[in-house]
This record gives C-alpha cells, sequence and structure tokens, in this order.
C-alpha cells in the first residue's frame, strides 16, 4: 500500500478535469461573530510586544470551529454519502466540546442540517469542497482583536478550479466583521504550523512554487510570512513539489504539541522508502538542528503511521498519518485508522501533551480516502484577548 500524507492520486484523478468550477451564488448572511465575547483570552505570546500581531496556537482558546460540507459528485462520486457522514460525525464530535459552524450550499443546508444534528449550527454558503484549513483566512491577533490573513486561495496551484471557495476567506471575514489583512502569497491553511510564540513551520514545496507565488524566492517569501502572521523564527523543510495536490503540506508532516516540541510523521516499519519518507528524514534532520524563536532546541518525537495491512479503509489517496489531528478548545481529534496498538500509541503521546483535554478519536475513513484528514476538514477562529 501507498504511504499517503496528503491529497495525491485526487490530483491524477482530477487535475485537468475543471471539477468543482460550478459557479455558484455568493455567500448568503452569516451570523455575526464579532458581536460574542470570548469566555477567556488564549495563553499569553511569550516575548512578543504588547499589542504586537501574533499568530497564535492552535491549543489556545477558540471562539469556535468551522467546516465545510462537501458536495460534487463529480470529485467524490459514490463516496459522497460517506464522506458526508464523516464530516458530520467529525462536527458532532467537536460541537460536544465548543461552538461548531458548518457552511452548506443553501439547497443542501436542510440535509446537512439533519445529518449533523442540532448541536452544530449549519449556516447557508455556497461552498465547494470541504476543506475548511486552506480556504478559510488564518487568524492572528493584534492589539486585542482578531483578524484575518487572505491568502488568495487558488486551488492548490490551480490544480482545481473552486470558484466559491476562492471567495470564502474575504466573505467570511466581512460577514463576521473581522478586518482582513491582505497579502501578495497565495497560501493555504494546512502550509502553516505555529507554537503561538513566534516560530513558523512551512513546506518550501507548498509556498516557494511557481504555481502559487511565481518568482518570489524564499527570502521574500519569508519577509511576507513575518509580516503579515508576526512570526519571527522560520524552519523552513523541503517538501515534495508535484506528488500531491497541495505540494505536500506541513500538517500532514509535523506539529506542535507545546511550545519547543514537535510530532514527525514515521512510516510503518518495512514499508518501502518513497518521497514521503525521504521527506520526513530530510524534516527529522532540519527540526533536530534548528532552533525556535526563543533560541531553544526543538524535541522531535517520531508518532508511527499504523500497520497499511490493518487499518480499515483503503485507496492510493488514503491519508494514513496521524499527524493530521485537530487540537480544539476541550479535545485532539485524531483518526482512528483501526490499528489498535497504533491508533492506542497515539492516542496516548497526544495525552501526555494535552493532559487537560479529552482524546478524541474518530473514524474518518472516507474523508482520508480523499486525501485529507480531520485538521484539513477543520478551521479554529481564536477568540480574541
Amino acid at each position: 500500500m501507498t504511504t499517503d500524507l496528503s491529497r495525491r492520486t485526487v490530483l491524477r484523478s482530477l487535475a485537468g478535469a475543471g471539477v468543482l468550477a460550478l459557479g455558484l451564488t455568493a455567500c448568503s448572511d452569516l451570523d455575526d461573530l464579532a458581536a460574542e465575547d470570548a469566555a477567556s483570552t488564549p495563553q499569553p505570546g511569550g516575548s512578543a510586544a504588547a499589542g504586537a500581531r501574533r499568530f497564535g496556537a492552535e491549543w489556545e482558546k477558540h471562539l469556535r470551529t468551522v467546516m465545510s460540507w462537501p458536495t460534487s459528485e463529480n470529485v467524490w462520486g459514490e463516496q459522497l454519502g460517506d464522506v458526508r457522514r464523516d464530516i458530520a460525525g467529525l462536527a458532532q464530535a467537536i460541537a460536544a466540546r465548543e461552538p461548531v459552524v458548518l457552511m452548506a450550499r443553501p439547497e443542501q443546508q436542510e440535509a446537512a442540517q439533519k445529518a449533523c444534528g442540532s448541536a452544530v449550527e449549519v449556516v447557508p454558503v455556497a461552498v465547494d469542497d470541504l476543506w475548511a484549513r486552506d480556504t478559510l483566512p488564518v487568524f492572528v491577533e493584534e492589539g486585542g482583536k482578531v483578524k484575518g490573513v487572505d491568502f488568495n486561495f487558488n486551488g492548490w496551484g490551480n490544480k482545481q478550479q473552486h470558484g466559491n471557495d476562492s471567495r470564502i476567506a474575504r466573505a467570511v471575514l466581512a460577514k463576521y466583521g473581522v478586518e482582513r489583512v491582505e497579502t501578495r502569497l497565495v497560501a493555504e491553511g494546512g502550509s502553516f504550523e505555529t507554537d503561538g510564540l513566534g516560530t513558523l513551520l512551512v513546506t518550501e514545496s507548498s509556498v516557494v512554487n511557481d504555481n502559487r507565488n511565481p518568482g518570489m524566492s524564499r527570502d521574500e517569501v519569508e519577509a511576507e510570512l513575518k509580516k503579515v502572521l508576526g512570526v519571527t523564527k522560520v524552519i523552513w523543510l523541503a517538501g515534495v513539489k508535484g506528488k500531491d495536490i497541495t505540494d505536500a503540506h506541513v500538517d500532514c508532516l509535523t506539529r506542535f504539541v507545546a511550545p519547543g516540541v514537535v510530532l514527525l510523521d514515521q512510516a510503518f516499519p518495512g514499508t518501502p522508502a518513497d518521497v514521503w519518507s525521504r521527506s520526513a528524514d530530510q524534516a527529522r534532520g532540519v527540526l533536530k538542528s534548528a532552533t525556535d524563536a526563543r533560541g531553544k532546541q526543538l524535541q522531535v518525537i517520531e508518532l508511527q503511521q499504523p500497520d497499511p495491512d490493518k487499518i480499515t479503509g483503503r485507496g492510493d489517496a488514503f491519508v494514513s498519518s496521524y499527524m493530521n489531528f485537530y487540537v480544539g478548545s476541550k479535545g485532539v481529534y485524531l483518526p482512528r485508522f483501526g490499528d489498535g496498538r497504533a491508533d492506542d500509541r497515539a492516542q496516548q503521546i497526544l495525552k501526555q501533551h494535552f493532559p487537560d483535554r479529552e482524546i478524541v478519536p474518530v473514524k474518518i475513513d472516507a474523508i482520508a480516502a480523499g486525501g485529507g484528514g480531520i485538521h484539513c476538514a477543520t478551521h479554529d477562529i481564536p477568540a480574541a484577548g
């Protein structure tokens, strides 16, 4: 079985097909989230100057989680029903612990609400697919207010046409009353991983790429990232160009679980070496020699993928990495693949780093078969300090 980290063979089957160019109407009205006050403040931003722009860590307090309802039979085919069940189950699991808004096309709102139940707020918005991590803004805090950086989503380097999703960031910010931060960069939320204290992990393949940012050098990209996100240290990982639709997002490779501590994806023992395991090897070397924004060495903890012969999901694009977990305000949500020993180990490792949160395994075989994961399907809106 191929060891998959993100949406790979989806690219081969869909690129050039013009899927999702559906030209639906613009977003409908949403509730004004700006009217809601946070119950508590995020954790402090380390050495950042008071009021300075800061890209907070995912484990800080959320206002809510936003998700999107999958829409198109052209993309999912006969898997559409299964992936919708996965999205509904994931939304319900998160909604048991924090507010969840799910965006669905107006004509699909009623069905989505029925599938998700009353705990999930389903709002009518013209979306193209479920990948909310990539299509929504990247939220930062500045001067006690939340702002959203619009990274100009272009279908992962124009590999797919996303007429509606390309407008989601601007529309969500406008409807929620959140200030829009403009940037010339094209990127997706899955491109970035932060410790909340000024350190940013990025795969070069996904951002320093002519399909997003033609003619821009890595130094130019880094300078812009520091400006719009407020980070002070960027750690670059090579990644892999052209082998999956995302050009190897960082959120399927390595994740912070605390300042100075990262988890790193590791292939199941005996799996033949490929571009993905070599990418993890390269990342390991970089991370073990890197220091964070505070000048401290990173601790690297390897988290092994499940046995491909024991997992319950299948498909050439199946994502069998535990890295694509989501840290909610009260829970940590990670995939349950069906290899009991590997699933339990992943849950135990996350519990060690998030002892105050419930560890919630969620079966997402249909989402994973489409080349994504839990993190790809969720996007947190932070609470302002």
